[in-house]
């Protein structure tokens, strides 16, 4: 007998649009999610790709704050899918929902196998990806969900990176949020495929170590890697978001590149 998996209802975007998820099992989404969609900065219409979606956090604040971004939603897992397919059919995401779609896919597929299921190369202006960023020697949760989403196995960057590529127009955008700690995998795993790099550290508070790092590169570019100023979460001695931080998590505004 198959047990229900709880599941709750939450706003993002201080109620600009609302995401079903899992309650107490699987990767529930928050601020990482909604830093990473604050990556993609369009003018006009664009075609976006969040590889590795889970319910589809990052995807649908892009849809909800970008007014001309379509975005396709690539997740393996047939339960987290079907979350984001349930979420888009919420009324508090009618503004959007039809712009976006859920394809049911592993990020990993390659030539014709994932032309096959439905992505094909060179079609999209964005690619945003939140990796599993545990090492999968720490996989220790019974929860099957968790592990998946939080595991990263070895070339996980490579692979991904690789996949970002080949879905991508010349010229377009990757961007991915990580722990400092995959830095060096990233650049290298963008290696020939995306040049222009620019990492911004996410620092809990000024003088601290940063625990997230935001990076953005584009297809073919050649220019160099560019290190930015780094974001401060909260100021000294309290809990509140920065100003800059908080409009960010909240889809008031993007964070733009620099070049």
């Amino acid at each position: 007998m198959t047990t229900a998996i709880k599941e709750t209802v939450d706003a993002f975007h201080r109620g600009g649009f609302h995401l079903i998820q899992p309650l107490g099992q699987g990767h529930r989404s928050g601020m990482d999610a909604m830093l990473l969609a604050s990556l993609v900065s369009c003018d006009g219409a664009c075609r976006v790709a969040d590889l590795g979606a889970g319910a589809g956090a990052a995807g649908m604040a892009v849809a909800s704050r970008v007014e001309l971004a379509e975005v396709l939603l690539v997740e393996r897992s047939p339960i987290m899918a079907d979350f984001a397919r349930r979420s888009l059919a919420l009324p508090a995401n009618s503004h959007f929902a039809a712009r976006v779609a859920v394809l049911e896919a592993d990020v990993t597929l390659t030539g014709k196998a994932r032309t096959a299921a439905g992505f094909a190369d060179d079609s999209f202006d964005h690619v945003i990806m939140n990796p599993p960023f545990n090492d999968a020697a720490d996989r220790r949760t019974p929860d099957r969900l968790k592990a998946e989403a939080h595991a990263m196995s070895d070339g996980l960057f490579e692979t991904w990176i690789k996949t970002a590529g080949a879905v991508m127009k010349p010229g377009g955008q990757l961007s991915l949020i990580a722990r400092p700690e995959s830095i060096a995998e990233i650049i290298a795993a963008c290696g020939r495929r995306f040049g222009g790099i620019e990492i911004t550290p996410l620092l809990p508070r000024a003088g601290e170590n940063a625990v997230r790092i935001l990076v953005t590169a584009i297809k073919q570019s050649r220019k160099r890697l560019a290190l930015r100023a780094p974001l401060v979460m909260h100021g000294e001695g309290t809990h509140r978001f920065s100003t800059e931080v908080d409009d960010l998590n909240n889809g008031r505004t993007a964070y733009p590149r620099r070049r």
